[in-house]
């Protein structure tokens, strides 16, 4: 039920829905008040007004008239996304998304899950997904300060020393973009299409701004023609096969998670 009272620093109890609702894996934040806004969420049977109200439980609410049930463990997975698809729930102009390739990848029995940050089109490689709301969130805070690691070939000529210089972070086009540690995989290099060359480097980056890492290649003069993430934090691709989902198991998770509320203090 909605809260009146107000505590000692004038804010009214418990949470807001948006938060809680997020936290019980029914969608993000934004995509909540979206819901909100299409008076889909009640409680006891009256629309939600607001995204700014504050609740101690989700007693009574519902969601598309279903009562919302009380959140569930914590769960994530790793999906090896090919190319070709949208991180979304769904797309406008009508491109196959994630879920299109989930659904044959999960079991039946799995939650709603929500994607962790969001790989392009045209990148594929690890994404995390969770039911866990506040989790999502937590981990796409640039300052939870997670390393993302990626593998980019890319076409042009770029020297070890040019790579290192972006350790000390980049300004492009008026948007900075913090320390990441590049490197030249050796042996990796090919002939292009124009007689040049391609080469494969391996980048990590603790913001993930959009489209950071291709952005900043090509601010070196290269051309991104291929970009997989290996890794978030201490979750690897490893050799999942693309399209297939593996769950992280649940003391792996569990000491993340102590790990990331330990970074809080």
């Amino acid at each position: 039920m909605p809260t009146n009272p107000k505590q000692a620093d004038d804010r009214p109890e418990g949470d807001r829905i948006a938060k809680l609702l997020a936290r019980a894996g029914i969608a993000s934040r934004r995509e909540i008040e979206r819901m909100i806004a299409d008076k889909r969420i009640t409680i006891d049977g009256k629309p939600v007004e607001t995204p700014a109200t504050f609740l101690t439980s989700l007693k009574g609410v519902s969601v598309d008239g279903k009562p919302v049930a009380g959140p569930e463990p914590s769960q994530l997975f790793v999906f090896h996304k090919p190319t070709g698809l949208i991180t979304a729930e769904r797309d406008n102009a009508g491109r196959a998304t994630i879920y299109d390739a989930l659904r044959n990848a999960l079991p039946k029995d799995t939650p709603r899950l929500m994607p962790i940050g969001r790989l392009d089109l045209n990148t594929e490689g690890l994404l995390l997904l969770t039911n866990d709301g506040g989790l999502k969130r937590q981990m796409e805070l640039p300052s939870s300060g997670i390393p993302r690691t990626y593998r980019a070939r890319a076409f042009g000529e770029v020297s070890q020393e040019q790579l290192e210089s972006l350790i000390e972070g980049v300004e492009i086009d008026g948007m900075r973009y913090g320390s990441i540690d590049a490197n030249l995989e050796r042996g990796t290099g090919g002939s292009g299409p124009s007689g040049g060359k391609n080469q494969w480097i391996e980048l990590t980056i603790t913001e993930g701004k959009n489209r950071e890492v291709r952005r900043v290649l090509e601010h070196l003069g290269l051309k991104v023609n291929r970009l997989i993430r290996t890794s978030y934090g201490p979750f690897a691709l490893g050799d999942l096969p693309r399209g297939q989902v593996a769950r992280i198991r649940k003391g792996d998770l569990d000491r993340f998670i102590s790990t990331l509320k330990r970074g809080q203090k």
